[in-house]
């Protein structure tokens, strides 16, 4: 089977978007999989699958399902939703106000600056939530781990550090599928510079290291906020560029890239094609 794709990214985060009614009827997780690979497929974070809204359905402009690229199911994603609101505009589905309807609900965008294929957009990432408070203590292999956990649309687990060795990727890769986390979770590693500016490293459930991440961002600036460290506005830096970040109320706004780079056509093969 033949899948179309458009290959974008979000501040190096990047994605393939396929409309719904152009991908296999079933067994998405496994064409995500094949599709993501970064050797044997096309390669990319995740594959959002994108459909319109129903006749008559007025709420939100378009829809999106995203998978991981290890074929896990994902709620929410703020650099895949700021890929889609671009892959939407670029089609001429939606103008410079756009809403899209993820698995975290409809999420409300606007439009900041287009140049060709570049997007800059500003999302209303919502409320964030501190299910367990302030601080929780983990339990792990290289002892015990204080962390804050924050619900942005998707989980995250964001741990304050005084800089960034190697060691933060073995404790990512372990809070990821931590026994707390039947579900696992998103892990964010924050250095706060000064009072306006956090340095962010991202493990992300089911994709690993990534260059940045719009909820593990908002995370960390929720927490950073909670801890006192950090006010508004806020500048996170993170390996592919900085994202800006304000409060508002109770939520927070993420100001920040979508590039769209290309796109094609991946040929899915063996038990994983299913015609469409």
């Amino acid at each position: 089977m033949r899948i179309p794709f458009t290959k974008a990214h979000g501040a190096g985060n990047d994605f393939l978007l396929t409309w719904m009614n152009e991908a296999p009827r079933e067994n998405h997780g496994e064409a995500a999989r094949a599709i993501c690979e970064r050797h044997t497929g096309i390669g990319a974070d995740g594959w959002i699958l994108v459909s319109h809204p129903p006749s008559g359905e007025k709420t939100y402009d378009g829809a999106i399902q995203l998978y991981n690229s290890d074929g896990s199911l994902a709620e929410l994603s703020g650099n895949g939703t700021r890929c889609a609101a671009a892959f939407l505009v670029d089609v001429g589905l939606a103008a410079d106000s756009l809403r899209v309807k993820t698995g975290a609900g409809v999420k409300q965008l606007q439009l900041l600056e287009r140049s060709g294929e570049s997007f800059v957009f500003e999302m209303n990432m919502g409320r964030p939530l501190f299910p367990e408070g302030d601080h929780v203590n983990i339990d792990l292999f290289s002892g015990r781990q204080s962390a804050t956990i924050v619900d942005v649309g998707n989980p995250q687990c964001v741990i304050r550090v005084s800089g960034f060795e190697s060691q933060w990727r073995n404790i990512g890769a372990e809070l990821e599928s931590h026994p707390r986390f039947p579900n696992r979770t998103n892990v964010s590693f924050v250095f706060p510079v000064d009072e306006h500016t956090l340095d962010v490293r991202f493990y992300e459930r089911g994709a690993g290291e990534t260059l940045s991440s719009g909820t593990g961002s908002t995370g960390a600036a929720a927490a950073a906020l909670r801890w006192g460290v950090v006010k508004s506005p806020m500048t996170i830096l993170t390996p592919a560029g900085p994202l800006n970040l304000r409060s508002e109320g109770e939520e927070i706004y993420l100001v920040g890239p979508a590039q769209i780079i290309g796109g094609g056509e991946f040929y899915l093969q063996g038990d994983n094609e299913t015609s469409a």
